[in-house]
């Protein structure tokens, strides 16, 4: 079974990667006057980079969801 302190690790490495994930989108998605994402106006990502931190984001939960289940003892 997983540690307390193992299981926190990769919680804090998801936040990270979560905070890395909107940064991305923060710097690359224009804003509207009231700070929300503007997807009224084109834009263009780079969509291999996206798919990257997407990609990331989702395989940190998926583990994440591995040690919760196993804490839970459920399969």
């Amino acid at each position: 079974m997983t540690s307390i302190e193992d299981t926190k690790k990769e919680m804090k490495k998801y936040e990270q990667i979560r905070n890395e994930f909107y940064d991305y989108l923060d710097t690359n998605i224009k804003k509207s006057t009231n700070d929300q994402f503007d997807f009224s106006s084109p834009q263009s990502l780079d969509a291999k980079e996206a798919y990257e931190h997407f990609f990331k984001l989702d395989y940190q939960a998926r583990k994440i969801r591995g040690l919760l289940f196993e804490a839970r003892d459920m399969k």
